[in-house]
């Protein structure tokens, strides 16, 4: 609890004010001897490099030492990079006692700040269960608090359109530019936290500083234009909760239980969208249509105290330069370095630029397997947020559900990515896992199957959705089709979005930047074209439509899971 509380915003504000007298690191205590195997690296006259393999340990506790110099993309704590090719170790390492590992020297004399011993308390890979549990846990509140604060938007819309005098397709802007801010603050906010002076922190509670004041503005703002503004920067400040979650997420645990993790931070973020139409609709019924905004000051109000007071630093490379900033000070020699500080010397604009737009886009024309895979999931993730403009064509017209009501429909979304996470859990611990343990990483189309399962979920919901909305079919049956298609698209998300940094690992972050401005722009453009779309073709042709659309899915999908490795061998981007 100590460290947890040290390494949050607020304990290492109270170490600056204290001028570092309280919360102190074992490299400040008096009591601080610097470890042997440090004393004999820096007497050396010259560097060790023909060191035995019994002589230094690596393992899964060592960082990367093949980033490449002046690549934004590769100085950062890209997990899949460093742990692909130790997969095979990952059991053998779960065990390894506490033994010292020797830092590296470089021919210039430099050397290397690392991991004390395998089992330093300072590697999050090390940190307890209870302590990732409880990082998971705070960073799947902060995503649901952001997607949230975006569907929460639709129980205001009918009240944006009385108050301000617009029509149901300008008041859905509100929703619309909060989704689309996703992206744009993707590409900024996802490259400065794999600078490792940056971290991951740093970036997380100042934007939700920002996020958080600016989120008393929409309840009392009376100018259409001033709303929209409001609710684009909102979704802009809160987007680091998407764009960077997964990498926190895998900072502190290993490859083979990463997709833990990973699907927990997801599921965070399905329930957003599923929470918010609910609390919202039944604000705005009892209340009026400022109140729902009001729930997200109130929400993002928690959720500030828990990112101040209780989330520490994550990013290996950040701790390990503030580490080496402690024992330079502490033994005045400058020739301890983190490798994560020499990298980040050479780190330019143009770098910068290349990884977060030029990249991303060069890869996704270049590769038929990339294209897909971004065309798919952001055309499934634009159809999700169909929902916000179909539901209240559907359950209010046909069922005759209220405000509160309707929003209470969403839990179908609840319920469909509550199945799909323990299925894909059970998918993980009965096979996956095993199969890891027993025949190491095999190739990465394996990981696909659950998502042809998926692919196959995703028409069947939403086709069963189109032809029951009916007076004369249960309201039930069309919340079933809801937490079907969920369900499916749960599942095709996590397969896809672990096959991809498992293929193009030295890439990973421009994948997910081009990833997240692609779903985030068609999701915004999705709020808007719905409504017209189901309103000129009717809820049954319109979303049968889509589901048609959707079919293309199942193919490409089986088609990457057979004749994935084929077109990796001919990318010159892929990891074969």
């Amino acid at each position: 609890m100590y460290d947890l509380i040290r390494d949050a915003p607020l304990g290492q504000a109270i170490r600056f004010l204290s001028g570092k007298r309280l919360f102190k690191y074992p490299e400040e205590e008096a009591s601080f001897a610097l470890p042997p195997q440090y004393t004999a690296r820096l007497k050396e006259e010259k560097p060790d490099i023909g060191n035995a393999p019994d002589q230094r340990i690596s393992g899964d506790t060592q960082t990367s030492q093949q980033h490449r110099p002046g690549d934004v993309e590769n100085i950062g704590g890209e997990w899949m990079h460093e742990h692909d090719a130790r997969g095979e170790r990952e059991i053998e390492l779960q065990r390894t006692k506490s033994i010292p590992i020797v830092p590296e020297k470089t021919n210039d004399g430099v050397v290397l700040v690392d991991w004390y011993t395998t089992d330093d308390p300072a590697n999050p890979q090390n940190w307890s269960k209870l302590k990732k549990y409880w990082i998971t846990g705070v960073l799947c509140a902060y995503t649901f608090a952001v997607y949230c604060g975006g569907p929460v938007y639709v129980a205001s819309a009918a009240g944006v359109e009385e108050r301000f005098g617009v029509g149901p397709v300008a008041s859905s802007l509100g929703l619309a530019l909060y989704v689309c801010a996703f992206g744009v603050g993707d590409l900024i906010f996802s490259p400065i936290t794999e600078i490792p002076v940056v971290g991951r922190n740093h970036v997380y509670y100042l934007t939700f500083i920002v996020y958080w004041a600016l989120s008393f503005a929409p309840p009392v703002v009376n100018s259409f234009g001033g709303l929209l503004v409001l609710r684009f920067l909102l979704g802009f400040f809160g987007s680091p909760a998407l764009a960077n979650g997964g990498a926190s997420v895998g900072d502190i645990y290993s490859l083979l239980y990463v997709p833990y993790g990973l699907c927990w931070w997801a599921f965070g973020g399905y329930q957003g969208p599923s929470i918010g139409p609910l609390i919202g609709g039944f604000a705005a019924q009892a209340k009026g249509w400022r109140w729902p905004m009001w729930e997200v000051v109130w929400l993002s109000s928690i959720i500030l105290v828990l990112l101040l007071t209780l989330m520490p630093e994550t990013s290996a490379d950040n701790i390990l330069l503030r580490r080496a900033r402690r024992l330079r000070k502490l033994t005045g020699n400058a020739n301890l370095q983190s490798q994560s500080e020499i990298n980040q010397r050479h780190i330019s604009t143009y770098s910068i630029v290349k990884t977060v737009l030029i990249r991303p886009t060069e890869i996704m024309l270049k590769d038929p397997s990339i294209f897909f895979i971004h065309v798919y999931t952001a055309y499934f993730y634009a159809i999700f947020y169909t929902f916000f403009e179909v539901f209240p064509l559907v359950f209010p017209v046909i069922y005759g559900f209220n405000e509160g009501e309707t929003g209470l429909a969403f839990v179908s979304c609840l319920i469909g990515s509550t199945t799909a996470l323990f299925s894909y859990f059970a998918y993980l611990h009965f096979y996956m896992i095993p199969d890891n343990i027993k025949n190491g990483l095999r190739a990465q189309e394996h990981r696909l199957v659950p998502a042809i399962f998926g692919s196959v979920l995703l028409p069947v919901g939403m086709f069963m959705f189109a032809w029951t909305a009916r007076e004369s079919v249960h309201w039930i049956v069309c919340l079933i089709s809801v937490a079907l298609f969920v369900c499916g698209e749960f599942i095709v998300m996590q397969s896809l979005f672990i096959y991809l940094p498992m293929s193009y690992p030295q890439y990973a972050a421009s994948l997910f930047a081009g990833n997240s401005v692609l779903r985030s722009t068609l999701a915004g453009g999705a709020v808007l074209f719905a409504r017209p779309l189901f309103v000129n073709l009717g809820v049954a042709r319109g979303v049968s439509l889509l589901a048609g659309i959707s079919v293309a899915g199942i193919i490409g999908t089986t088609m990457i899971y057979f004749f994935g490795a084929k077109l990796r061998a001919r990318s010159t981007f892929a990891t074969s």
